[in-house]
């Protein structure tokens, strides 16, 4: 029985497990074992990933990365976006009110976002092991956070808030 259940879809994330390919020449190799081209367009999409300090909104990836990649057609990388993401390279998470973001899906990786400052913090999804299971034993829910994520402050907009 579904309680307090609306007719609401959310996005979410492919169930595809994460691949772990440590480079883009894994990923390459790893679309190919399973059938997929590693065209031109998808190799820029793959080396903006690799090539980013934390998840990328579609936008910047076919901006080119501040000129640090060729500029992209913004439908070709969302098609790429989704195709990498349906074969587990590829996550995508919703951060603030913007676009969604996209980031390597291994290791597995979740997100802590302050309410504040807008400051994103990446963390090993088994540092919140402990706040899953209190979840899960408080409501019997499974939490994750790997498509929408955990919001609050972060500790320097705390300790901020405390001197005012």
């Amino acid at each position: 029985m579904h309680r307090d259940r609306e007719e609401t879809e959310l996005t979410t994330t492919h169930r595809s497990p994460a691949l772990a390919a440590t480079s883009v020449e894994e990923a390459v190799e790893a679309l190919r074992e399973r059938g997929l081209r590693a065209s031109a367009a998808r190799r820029l999409v793959l080396e903006a990933l690799y090539g980013a300090e934390g998840p990328l909104s579609a936008e910047r990836v076919a901006e080119g990365l501040e000129g640090r990649l060729p500029r992209s057609d913004l439908a070709s990388v969302y098609r790429n976006l989704e195709t990498l993401e349906e074969v587990g390279l590829v996550r995508h998470v919703h951060i603030g009110h913007g676009p969604g973001l996209y980031a390597l899906a291994a290791p597995e990786h979740e997100y802590l976002v302050c309410e504040s400052c807008h400051a994103v913090r990446t963390v090993a999804s088994a540092e919140l092991d402990a706040v899953r299971s209190r979840v899960r034993e408080q409501f019997g829910f499974e939490a994750r956070f790997t498509h929408f994520p955990l919001v609050g402050l972060c500790p320097d907009c705390i300790s901020e808030s405390h001197e005012h």
